[in-house]
């Protein structure tokens, strides 16, 4: 049998402030949760998917208009946090994601955090900004324009473009 669903009184409380009733609603969405991101995610990111997703909407249940759209809103975060993880390793690679990848990735993940750290730092302020944007928040081309003052067209020129560089610093090939 499956969680729960948040109760609209837990759910009126958690959005007044109640940190008790703030707890009970993301225990009870967390089973489903790690369902749908187990289906949408790389097996390897679901957790942390779902972590991200309910440290979000601890964030900004507040927010939340309509108390029915909760569950939807809920699949909508974690397929969205989801999507940012898939892009982020696509950013490295440069290749379109498949399970079939995972497992012969050669990077250690101590090692690949700090060649991608490095790899931003070694960036412009605007596209090091960019790609945060993108793919750690997750904001749409819409939001990035928007946030950085650009039309989409400028906002997608510049997110390639710093995808490119950083991906031409991460290249095994490139000279040092």
């Amino acid at each position: 049998m499956g969680a729960m669903p948040a109760s609209n009184e837990d759910l009126i409380a958690a959005r007044g402030g109640d940190a008790a009733a703030l707890q009970r609603v993301l225990s009870q969405s967390r089973q489903n949760l790690r369902r749908y991101a187990e289906y949408h995610c790389n097996i390897n990111d679901a957790e942390d998917a779902v972590q991200e997703s309910l440290i979000l909407v601890s964030r900004r249940l507040r927010d939340l208009r309509v108390l029915e759209a909760y569950t939807s809103w809920l699949f909508r975060i974690v397929k969205r946090e989801c999507n940012r993880l898939k892009r982020g390793l696509r950013m490295l690679t440069g290749d379109a994601v498949t399970e079939d990848i995972m497992p012969i990735c050669s990077f250690e993940p101590v090692e690949l955090r700090h060649d991608v750290a490095a790899a931003l730092v070694s960036l412009p302020a605007h596209y090091r900004e960019i790609i945060l944007l993108r793919d750690m928040e997750g904001y749409s081309i819409a939001e990035l324009a928007q946030q950085l003052g650009l039309n989409r067209e400028a906002a997608k020129s510049r997110l390639h473009r710093a995808r490119l560089l950083a991906r031409e610093y991460l290249d095994p090939e490139r000279p040092d």
